[in-house]
């Protein structure tokens, strides 16, 4: 993975992942001049040097994160303390991911306003909400188009798990499980090394 630390000019695409939206909006943006950058002479690619790019981002309120440490967002919704424990401490120490965590779907949906993760890891029966109307409520909002989900859960039957994956879970995994499993399924989604 790129360094984006040291980088001091992106592509339209380095910065559609960067700010979790689409390259298509970042085009958009580029061409309205709202992101400032240049075309590569004699041809339609645009670059975006990391001063212009930092400023876009403080502009927009997107964090800042991403471009600093490089490392991968994770948000961990589960009301059981000992997966968010394991998947917190399993993480904290890969050295490639930026955990956090909720108990309930509206904390979810507030952990992923202000952190935008690049894969959330969501428990199917929440206190409050079932997750597959968290799940419907993230894939409704394009700026999270790209949004990685994995469902998890010990008790959903198979209609259900068809339903999670008719509305947008990228992937279901069944309670117990293994959470190296789990994990090595997450850098696939996200295309980790």
């Amino acid at each position: 993975m790129t360094n984006n630390r040291t980088k001091q000019v992106f592509t339209t695409g380095e910065v559609a992942r960067i700010c979790k939206v689409s390259q298509q909006t970042v085009i958009r943006c580029f061409d309205k001049g709202q992101l400032k950058g240049f075309r590569v002479p004699g041809s339609r690619f645009r670059r975006i040097p990391r001063d212009r790019l930092v400023a876009f981002m403080r502009e927009n309120g997107i964090p800042l994160d991403q471009l600093e440490s490089g490392k991968r967002r994770v948000l961990v919704v589960d009301d059981d303390e000992q997966i968010i424990d394991m998947f917190t401490d399993l993480l904290g120490k890969d050295g490639r991911f930026e955990v956090r965590t909720a108990v309930t779907g509206y904390e979810a949906g507030i952990v992923t306003e202000q952190f935008r993760p690049d894969i959330v890891l969501l428990d199917f029966k929440l206190p409050d909400i079932n997750g597959n109307a968290v799940c419907r409520t993230i894939r409704a909002n394009p700026v999270y188009e790209h949004m990685k989900i994995i469902m998890m859960s010990g008790v959903a039957d198979p209609d259900e798990i068809e339903e999670l994956l008719q509305v947008g879970a990228d992937e279901f995994v069944r309670k117990p499980f293994d959470i190296k499993s789990v994990i090595e399924r997450m850098t696939e989604l996200l295309k980790v090394a």
